[in-house]
């Protein structure tokens, strides 16, 4: 039955198109070919990326953030409170008004008391600023080698700058050294991004970060499989482009350099809506949907290849809106505390309200707290 599925998988005519089979696309006369066991080398350097970034958090991130000067908000712990403890942990973190009344009513809290309980416990569980900007640090290094060790691939290529010649002699293309490892290195950092997602600091669009890595690995693994290589190679260095850009605005918010980060996210916007609405659609996506048809009748490969492209784009154009929004807000003065969000990262702002922040402001000013307030010189403590 294995063996069955096995062959239906790998059948020429979903993969490749008609009257080209497997056998053309064996490694002959010097000539290589992709393959799809070169990416069983993919997970075990998934694993390596993933060492290496603990490694360039530890000794490379933090001493940056030291000399940057990265200071943690001081956050204000919610007093132990078993009751309260037992409902954020088993029902939610987030609850109704109606539960904020049953709360109070068990714990002998205020209804006030119980609602800051619960700011306050939430916010206990954001991720710190140091991870934030360490996290941030890690994918800009990698996007900016990314994107320059691409442009390196491809800028002597004739296919980057003639788009008909990505097609030229398709599928039998063979592959060079320089591609091989561009993909081994792409695919398997977007592989440790996927195994790390639930450790990372969790944003707004959670959901479509998942959906995006998956799209990317599954793009990736069949643009080799199907030897689309050369129009791979353009489309993850198209990516990298901008990507870089906006981690870099992250550091600098988290450092606290405002004015730095939002031109830098400003300059971001701009290249994002330049090469992932505009290049990507009617430049790339034109060469992968209409040039094939010149050549050879659509396939399953063709509309495959082409379907998670446009999954790929339905993303951009939601960040695109999400990004085009908040650069409005810097650009019209609007935008409070820098870059507060990109791609839905609005989530790492924390929830205060008014008088959290004027105990914060004194918690900063008067020194040590004792269950989020301020401990007085006479032995007593203010009560909510």
């Amino acid at each position: 039955m294995f063996q069955t599925l096995y062959s239906y998988f790998w059948w020429e005519q979903l993969w490749l198109p008609e009257n080209v089979t497997w056998a053309d696309l064996e490694d002959q006369d010097g000539r290589v070919y992709a393959k799809a066991s070169d990416l069983y080398i993919t997970l075990p350097l998934a694993f390596l990326f993933l060492v290496v970034r603990h490694l360039f958090e530890t000794y490379v991130a933090t001493p940056l953030a030291g000399l940057l000067n990265v200071k943690e908000k001081i956050r204000l712990k919610a007093t132990p409170n078993a009751v309260l403890e037992k409902f954020y942990a088993a029902t939610t973190k987030h609850p109704k008004q109606a539960d904020v009344e049953m709360l109070s009513k068990k714990s002998g809290c205020t209804v006030r008391q119980v609602e800051r309980w619960f700011r306050r416990r939430r916010n206990q569980d954001r991720p710190s600023l140091l991870k934030k900007f360490r996290e941030a640090s890690w994918r800009f290094t990698f996007y900016l080698i990314a994107f320059i060790a691409g442009m390196a691939v491809i800028v002597d290529k004739p296919w980057f700058y003639d788009l008909r010649e990505v097609w030229k002699g398709y599928p039998i293309q063979s592959m060079l050294p320089s591609q091989y490892w561009y993909y081994m290195i792409e695919l398997s950092f977007y592989w440790s991004l996927l195994f790390s997602i639930a450790s990372d600091v969790k944003r707004k669009d959670f959901k479509e970060q998942i959906i995006h890595h998956v799209a990317t690995i599954i793009l990736i693994s069949f643009s080799w499989f199907a030897n689309y290589i050369r129009a791979g190679t353009l489309i993850m260095a198209l990516h990298d482009s901008s990507d870089y850009l906006l981690e870099s605005a992250k550091m600098f918010n988290y450092a606290g350099w405002r004015n730095t980060c939002n031109n830098i996210f400003i300059v971001f916007a701009a290249v994002f809506i330049v090469t992932r609405l505009v290049i990507l659609p009617f430049w790339i996506m034109h060469c992968t949907v209409v040039y094939p048809l010149d050549l050879y009748p659509a396939f399953f490969g063709y509309y495959f290849f082409n379907f998670m492209m446009v999954v790929l784009q339905s993303l951009h154009i939601f960040w695109a809106y999400l990004i085009i929004r908040m650069a409005q807000k810097f650009i019209t003065g609007k935008a409070r505390g820098g870059l507060g969000a990109a791609r839905g990262s609005q989530s790492d702002r924390e929830e205060t309200d008014n008088s959290e922040e004027e105990e914060e402001a004194a918690a900063a000013k008067n020194g040590p707290l004792s269950n989020g307030h301020p401990v007085l010189n006479n032995n007593h403590r203010k009560t909510d």
